[in-house]
């Protein structure tokens, strides 16, 4: 039985990285995927194409999530084609850094909104279909960052310490509806943007970590079915570190 057979789930920000990877997860697990991605046109119409013939029904949409009219269009436009929303993941995220004495209004103002105002946007468009099928789970990505702070990472961090606050009330607003608000907090997870760093750099963030390598990918997509599935029923409001061990 795959744990998610007949669910629809959006996920932001999946033509590569985490996004991508959770999005395959998710498909092997029998949900149907409505995804979003900004720019990477040839990127999405592939992961639609893969996750088509994994025998789910999948689609692209090319949505900005920090535009709180395009996060409307999106669900009502997933909510026709797709006849639920079941998850909601908010994956969809920048990094602007910079110390603080020299960091922009201009970049602190486009982390939060892309980070964390974007997560205000899908979770609104999303909970009225959740609260009349009386059930849905919120899946918010968050880092450790977000929970330890990170010297030139000002905006980023507050946008995912934002984001820790904000899936806690929801989870309080929404849980006699039977939604649940959960958070993930990766923390170094190696993808595309993490193999153009210098190699001896990496190797020694992956001593630094207790179970000496970064994670996958697939390792953060993994918490994602089970928070997106029956087996955390009773999980609302939490904030599951995949960090192999980072912040212990």
């Amino acid at each position: 039985m795959k744990l998610l057979e007949g669910k629809t789930a959006i996920i932001t920000g999946a033509s590569r990285g985490i996004g991508k990877g959770i999005a395959q997860v998710f498909a092997a697990q029998g949900a149907n995927v409505a995804f979003t991605y900004s720019s990477s046109v040839e990127a999405a119409n592939a992961l639609e194409q893969e996750l088509n013939a994994m025998g789910v029904k999948a689609k692209g949409y090319q949505s900005n999530a920090a535009d709180f009219d395009q996060a409307q269009e999106l669900a009502a436009e997933v909510l026709k084609e797709f006849g639920s929303i079941d998850i909601l993941i908010n994956n969809a995220g920048i990094t602007k850094d910079n110390l603080l004495m020299r960091i922009s209004e201009e970049d602190f103002d486009k982390v939060i909104e892309i980070n964390l105002k974007s997560v205000f946007n899908l979770t609104k468009a999303v909970i009225r279909p959740m609260m009349k099928q009386r059930k849905g789970s919120i899946i918010n990505m968050s880092s450790v960052v977000g929970v330890k702070g990170n010297a030139g990472q000002t905006n980023y961090a507050a946008s995912k310490a934002g984001i820790i606050g904000f899936s806690k009330s929801v989870a309080l607003e929404l849980g006699s509806r039977n939604i649940r608000s959960n958070v993930i907090a990766p923390g170094f997870i190696e993808t595309e943007m993490t193999a153009k760093l210098d190699e001896e750099t990496v190797k020694g963030w992956r001593q630094a970590i207790p179970l000496k390598r970064g994670g996958t990918p697939e390792d953060v997509a993994n918490v994602c079915v089970f928070l997106a599935s029956d087996l955390s029923a009773y999980i609302t409001g939490q904030t599951l570190h995949v960090d192999g061990g980072m912040l212990t």
